[in-house]
């Protein structure tokens, strides 16, 4: 796709038209999932097959439903899955942790406790223009102790745009709509992890070379368990500017907003790869969502290469939510 700019010169009172290639987003279906391709780099993946454990991990640790890889404009992977201390993280996810169905507890995070689990199921669309791409998948909230049978407790829709951003960066919108048909609905208990966006970060990072900043002004050792409209984690790669970073923002309309998060402390998991940032909707209080009413969370990350700026992020937060 080509703009065009224009570029006057008062004194021989002439403009000039000069064409300005713009980035181009694009889908790119393969046996592992779906990539987004900015200008022939694969910036970010949806994973749509099950992504298998290693020999002699617990096979309920295996799930499709994610994204990983997520790349910094240069190239450089900002996500993990499967870590050693945490199989069931994902790269970039958000399954609930506590839920109450029926007067039972089922749990969609922690895959090993075979109560419940999240799943890709179908792509419902997908499509490119000028500004971006998109893509809308399916995503089955399986409640696998169900008195009867394993049922399906919440079904998922989610929406993942790319579009390109300003400095070279590039932005992801990332709506999640969940909807319950279970008479009686579900009631999604207050808990320090589920929900919302989860962020587990390359195993490069560690608490000596990586950061955190808040809009409240939090730093990663200060910002666990408080509330924020936006956060970027940034940490050591191989960037030629020696970093690379994530902007996680919250939209004004999600429950619970300015959000809560959950920040792993700093010394917690000592060693490289302990970067884990969450927005957690239901850190403080629980939700109820009631059967066959749809509830939407929406979120926006900015990915980029170098440093973010409060400044910026504020920038971005308020563009967001504009």
């Amino acid at each position: 796709m080509i703009f065009k700019r224009i570029f006057c010169v008062p004194a021989l009172y002439l403009c000039l038209m000069v064409p300005v290639l713009a980035q181009k987003v694009t889908l790119n279906e393969t046996n592992n999932g779906i990539d987004f391709v900015i200008d022939n780099q694969t910036v970010l993946t949806y994973q749509t097959a099950v992504a298998e454990v290693p020999e002699g991990v617990k096979k309920d640790f295996a799930k499709s439903g994610f994204i990983h890889p997520l790349k910094s404009p240069s190239g450089q992977v900002l996500t993990r899955i499967q870590p050693k201390d945490h199989y069931h993280h994902y790269g970039i996810w958000g399954p609930w942790t506590r839920a109450t169905i029926s007067g039972r507890e089922v749990d969609f995070w922690n895959l090993g406790d075979g109560k419940g689990r999240v799943d890709f199921a179908e792509v419902l669309s997908k499509k490119q223009n000028r500004k971006g791409a998109e893509l809308v998948v399916r995503q089955n909230h399986l409640d696998l102790k169900a008195p009867e049978s394993e049922r399906l407790a919440i079904a998922e829709d989610l929406k993942i745009n790319v579009k390109p951003a300003d400095k070279g960066r590039y932005m992801v919108d990332y709506t999640s709509t969940i909807e319950t048909s279970i008479p009686g609905g579900i009631m999604l208990d207050a808990y320090r992890y589920g929900g919302g966006i989860g962020f587990r970060a390359t195993e490069k990072w560690g608490k000596d070379n990586s950061s955190a900043l808040t809009s409240e002004g939090k730093v990663k050792k200060e910002a666990d368990g408080t509330n924020a409209r936006w956060i970027f984690v940034q940490g050591e790669t191989n960037d030629a500017s020696g970093e690379s970073g994530i902007l996680f923002l919250s939209h004004k309309d999600n429950k619970s907003h300015p959000e809560p998060l959950r920040v792993w402390p700093v010394d917690q998991y000592d060693g490289e790869g302990n970067v884990f940032i969450e927005f957690t909707p239901i850190r403080h209080e629980s939700w109820e969502i009631k059967p066959n009413k749809p509830y939407s969370l929406k979120y926006r990350m900015i990915v980029y290469d170098g440093e973010m700026t409060a400044e910026e992020a504020e920038a971005y937060w308020q563009s967001f939510v504009k």
